[in-house]
């Protein structure tokens, strides 16, 4: 049995993430979220797909970078998130969308618990595709913590 998964890749800052191919629903070009009042800060708002309402993530929020303004490359990332309880539909906002990639589940490193960048727990795996790292998201415990995935400076 393979052990080759399929990640959509996206770019957030100057990093590279992947999500499980199985969890992407569908891609949208950027467009603004309507505010939710009182919403967690990483919450951009809502928008409203085909009659179906999404909870849209700032990707960049929620991982600690700084803010960036939309442009013309910033798409939209339906998933469909199996949470323990129920799963949750939602989007999440990247700077841009790469490609569909394949990484060897077997190659993957686990993240670094000492001296990286992110909060290990909400990294499922490290793969690389040639010279680039993909940072591989555990969606289920990015989307159960408030906290941001990026440490913050000493």
């Amino acid at each position: 049995m393979s052990s080759v998964w399929q990640y959509l890749t996206l770019g957030l800052d100057h990093e590279t993430f992947g999500i499980d191919i199985e969890n992407v629903h569908e891609i949208l070009d950027y467009r603004k979220p309507a505010a939710l009042p009182q919403a967690p800060n990483f919450l951009a708002g809502m928008i409203d797909v085909r009659g179906q309402s999404y909870p849209v993530v700032d990707l960049r929020t929620k991982l600690g970078l700084p803010p960036a303004a939309p442009t013309s490359a910033t798409r939209i990332i339906l998933l469909n998130i199996p949470m323990p309880n129920r799963p949750m539909r939602v989007g999440f906002v990247a700077d841009r969308v790469f490609e569909v990639t394949e990484l060897d589940q077997a190659e993957m490193e686990k993240a670094p618990d000492v001296g990286g960048r992110w909060r290990s727990h909400y990294i499922a795996g490290i793969g690389r595709k040639g010279e680039t790292f993909v940072v591989v998201f555990d969606l289920v415990a990015l989307m159960s913590g408030d906290d941001p995935a990026l440490l913050a400076a000493a």
